[in-house]
């Protein structure tokens, strides 16, 4: 098993400006390319389009829309594996949808299954159903959106995933939930995980502190962006997990369930 590169991209967001956000990445992931350092993964915010807004009539794009366009280009064009969420309508219903953009175009997607029903996100946005996985260099990847972070059971499998990622725009006020609940995914999943938030302020007069970070298998920190404007590039070597699992298997002592 090879080891995995990802790059986190915690940065401010443009409210409610799709194109302009769409040029702020432009320019983080050309910078990274720049600094040949390669990543296999780049990871954006919750709602990197437009931040974390419920208006769903004027913001919602479909999935062939400009910004699912933009990320198949982007992921074309660099070689990477491109992820984040944005507001997707299908089928009459919106979606907090997180994209998964590999490199030849293979679109996939998980949608947002907990709204934040303290601003509203129920009221405009459909609930997801299915937890998805998936595969990128034989890394099983379970990606999550914010709010889910606070649902272990959701959050948890059984020797299913070997990384968890969290993209978010979780509000200053409660970092501290932040910065316990990522560890704790770890820990209980036996498996890196990752967050990324965003930071500054948006139209709401809501501040984000960032706190976007990695953490292994047993719940250490192997990185943390702080609250300022981070592109961060990292290795997860993959040999230590695997004697993790093999000497200490707590997978296998795991309780059983089905989440209706």
């Amino acid at each position: 098993m090879q080891d995995l590169t990802v790059t986190l991209l915690q940065t401010q967001l443009h409210w409610q400006d799709p194109a302009a956000n769409r040029t702020h990445f432009d320019g983080l992931i050309d910078a990274i390319d720049r600094s040949n350092e390669s990543p296999d993964l780049i990871v954006l915010p919750e709602m990197f389009a437009t931040g974390f807004t419920m208006d769903t009539s004027a913001f919602a794009e479909t999935m062939d829309g400009v910004t699912v366009a933009w990320m198949s280009l982007v992921a074309r064009d660099y070689g990477v594996t491109l992820c984040g969420s944005l507001i997707i309508e299908d089928g009459g219903r919106c979606y907090n949808r997180l994209i998964w953009m590999p490199p030849d175009g293979k679109v996939a997607w998980y949608n947002k299954r907990h709204l934040f029903r303290m601003a509203g996100e129920h009221e405009h946005f459909a609930a997801g159903t299915q937890r998805a996985v998936f595969t990128l260099n034989d890394w099983r990847i379970c990606p999550l959106v914010c709010y889910d972070l606070r649902f272990p059971a959701w959050s948890r499998g059984v020797n299913e995933f070997d990384l968890q990622i969290f993209v978010a725009n979780w509000p200053a006020a409660r970092r501290s939930a932040w910065c316990t609940l990522l560890p704790a995914r770890a820990i209980e999943n036996q498996c890196y995980t990752i967050g990324v938030n965003r930071i500054g302020t948006d139209a709401k007069d809501i501040r984000y502190a960032g706190d976007s970070g990695v953490f292994d298998y047993l719940g250490n920190s192997i990185l943390d962006c702080g609250d300022t404007e981070r592109s961060e590039t990292l290795v997860l070597p993959r040999a230590p997990l695997d004697r993790y699992r093999q000497k200490f298997p707590a997978y296998l002592d795991a309780d059983t369930f089905t989440i209706e």
